[in-house]
């Protein structure tokens, strides 16, 4: 797969691909994606066998995976021959067609209750949460609090009835607005408003089956700070509660709500 000479710049790359120059350097410096050569004045420059490493590393990003993950599904080796890479983007097509189907549902479901909704139609609660698979996260789950964590939230979750899932939803849903609407009013994570949302958002946290503390009356306060920090750390978090700044108003929140224990 290596031919010729390495012919795009880290500037051109970053051109190409979105990803910035920090970002690349970080890649390398983690073992992920070294450039082919690195020329006059220090510019980088990749060349074909680069390109398709960042490819995997990028598809591997966009369907959630951590960089540790992606480093040792890509391997350490910088260039790949193509009875190594061949498979793997083959598996990885078949992840992106996965997730792409799944995408369909969640969108055809939600188009139908719009349409229910504007034509006064009924609700079919089947047909509402198609394609919202809470498994895809498990990986990662068990990667952080272990095999039994996600075993007993997961027997949890599907032994919920259809209203007690919608009243989950419904309540995980209410409590990221409460929080998204507390940052754009600009609250003061020790002030009553966010210290009431904090208390809420513990009580969420320790009424599911699997979270360390569960059944004891709340978590343990080295969990909430976790999961506190991994709101800012992970977009994915983020996103619940309005983006950046609603993601740091809960954590300075439950850090201050955990330093009251």
């Amino acid at each position: 797969m290596r031919t010729g000479v390495p012919q795009w710049s880290i500037q051109e790359v970053t051109r190409l691909t979105g990803v910035t120059s920090r970002t690349l350097r970080h890649y390398d410096a983690v073992g992920l994606l070294a450039p082919a050569a690195v020329g006059t004045g220090g510019i980088r420059w990749y060349g074909e066998s680069e390109l398709v490493r960042l490819q995997r590393i990028l598809v591997l990003r966009d369907l959630g995976v951590p960089l540790a993950t992606i480093r040792r599904a890509v391997g350490e080796r910088a260039h790949d021959d193509p009875s190594t890479v061949l498979p793997a983007l083959r598996e990885h097509r078949d992840q992106l067609r996965r997730e792409a189907a799944r995408l369909a549902r969640q969108v055809a479901s939600v188009e139908r209750t719009i349409a229910a909704l504007e034509e006064g139609g009924p609700l079919v609660a089947e047909e509402m949460f198609d394609g919202f698979d809470h498994t895809q996260h498990r990986e990662e789950v068990e990667q952080r609090w272990g095999a039994d964590a996600y075993a007993r939230g997961d027997a949890w979750w599907r032994g919920l009835t259809e209203a007690e899932l919608r009243d989950r939803k419904a309540r995980s849903v209410e409590l990221g607005r409460a929080w998204t609407r507390a940052a754009a009013e600009g609250r003061d994570p020790a002030g009553p408003e966010a210290q009431e949302l904090a208390a809420r958002h513990v009580a969420w946290l320790g009424g599911i089956p699997g979270t360390p503390g569960h059944g004891s009356g709340r978590p343990p306060a080295a969990y909430v700070l976790g999961l506190a920090d991994m709101y800012v750390a992970d977009p994915r978090f983020a996103e619940n509660y309005g983006g950046a700044d609603g993601a740091r108003l809960v954590r300075d929140a439950l850090r201050a709500h955990v330093a009251t224990w």
